[in-house]
């Protein structure tokens, strides 16, 4: 009966998330749209951060509110687990729907991209997730905390290049009505503002009742939290970015999908990593270790294929799913 309470109220947490998200992500597309700010950006930084919140904000509750060590690693594998799921498996299903999509004579059967916004997008996240890996190696809070305050840096001056880029290509679509002001041609900021709230008291609410009900389960099912959150963590809060991202490339808003998923990948290597090295120890276990390691090597994998063939191959994109199947068997084997 207890696992069935707290599994309900699991389901309950993912829509809550979910309902949070989508409130914040359309205020703060509305809210780049009424400053001007180029598609790239609104794609990789304000549909990115309020994408990413989910996965910001249970770290933070699990960290640094929690009063257990299994509440930490309900944090680290919600830390972990997200930038590792975006690009071994969103990327791979984004290639597999293309190839869909295309046979279905919906579009083209190749990514219409700014190659160059996604080269930065995936170069800035393999130095970030790099340094953080490096941090494992050294058991130094005092180089943990300099390597928190890098990485914030870097995210910056990220989001100054992301700004100051000139929009090469025009707008790929309208944004969708203000939930809170559906009549409104141009909602004002006062009605973006307070539906952006909104959106973030659902996301704190959604985030602290999901390590509620994983922290419980665990202990029922006498599962590591660290499996549950790297594997279901990542699975509901990355449903938003999945969910935006297909959606725009159905609409061939390719800058727009691709973006929202590198970009949060960005944040995800930078914000929330810092959130761990300062409030843990950051000693992982083996199964949080190969995740990072393995994140790592999706990225450059993506990386590498745009130095080489300057642009991406659906089924060669696709082909990153091995990472995460892969990872996913060694979790429940040794798990």
């Amino acid at each position: 009966m207890t696992i069935l309470l707290y599994g309900l109220l699991f389901i309950v947490s993912v829509a809550v998330t979910l309902g949070g998200c989508g409130l914040f992500t359309n205020a703060i597309e509305w809210l780049g749209k009424r400053l001007g700010i180029s598609e790239g950006a609104v794609g990789s930084i304000f549909a990115a951060i309020g994408t990413t919140l989910p996965e910001t904000s249970i770290p933070v509750i699990a960290i640094f509110f929690g009063t257990s060590r299994q509440k930490a690693e309900v944090g680290l594998g919600a830390i972990l687990g997200a930038p590792f799921m975006l690009n071994t498996l969103v990327l791979p299903i984004l290639a597999l729907l293309l190839v869909l999509y295309a046979r279905a004579g919906k579009r083209t059967a190749q990514f219409h991209l700014n190659y160059g916004e996604v080269r930065t997008d995936l170069t800035f996240f393999c130095v970030s997730y790099a340094v953080a890996l490096g941090c494992v190696f050294v058991p130094s809070h005092t180089v943990h905390l300099i390597a928190a305050a890098a990485l914030i840096s870097l995210y910056i001056y990220y989001m100054k290049i992301k700004f100051s880029a000139e929009d090469e290509e025009g707008g790929e679509g309208a944004v969708e009505p203000l939930i809170f002001s559906k009549q409104a041609k141009t909602p004002t900021y006062v009605m973006i503002g307070l539906q952006a709230v909104a959106g973030l008291g659902g996301l704190i609410l959604g985030a602290h009742l999901f390590v509620t009900a994983a922290e419980t389960m665990a202990t029922a099912l006498a599962i590591s939290p660290l499996v549950l959150a790297l594997l279901i963590a990542p699975l509901a809060t990355e449903l938003p970015e999945m969910s935006n991202s297909f959606l725009w490339l159905y609409r061939k808003k390719d800058r727009l999908a691709v973006g929202n998923v590198t970009g949060a990948m960005v944040f995800q290597g930078t914000f929330p990593v810092s959130v761990g090295l300062i409030g843990t120890e950051w000693a992982l276990a083996p199964s949080a270790l190969l995740a990072m390691v393995l994140a790592v090597v999706g990225a450059g994998l993506c990386l590498l294929q745009i130095l080489v063939r300057g642009r991406w191959q659906p089924w060669l994109l696709s082909a990153g799913a091995i990472l995460y199947i892969g990872y996913t068997v060694y979790l429940y084997v040794g798990g």
